[in-house]
């Protein structure tokens, strides 16, 4: 039991390492004089357990354990700056990466200053 306890604030203490503002709030990056700045969602679970007990008379003690975990990572909204201000522009519909959220607001981006040079 002690080496599933051990195990498991292991994982922890990594994971409170890893997961930072930085992993939260991407690194800005410019794009056309306008900054975007990703915002991601961050989920983790775990759980773990063991146990011991004695079988047949001549089969002896046995012992068990056991640990599992999950973790997310799926891009929510990027913050534009642009010369109009700050605004959030969420990520619509599920996409596939943070890659892919970026380049939607990108693109929303572009299409927004496009119609305000037309106008």
């Amino acid at each position: 039991m002690e080496q599933v306890e051990t195990l498991m604030k292991t994982v922890l203490a990594e994971l409170e390492k890893m997961v930072t503002t930085r992993t939260v709030v991407g690194e800005p990056m410019t794009v056309e004089g306008n900054t975007l700045i990703p915002l991601v969602s961050v989920g983790f679970g775990f759980g773990g357990g063991g146990g011991s007990g004695k079988g047949q008379k001549d089969k002896g003690e046995g012992l068990g354990a056991g640990s599992g975990g999950y973790g997310s990572v799926k891009p929510v909204a990027v913050i534009v700056i642009d010369k109009a201000g700050v605004r959030i522009e969420p990520v619509k519909g599920r996409a596939a990466s943070l890659a892919e959220g970026v380049a939607s607001a990108i693109s929303s981006v572009m299409e927004k200053r496009k119609e305000e040079k037309t106008k």
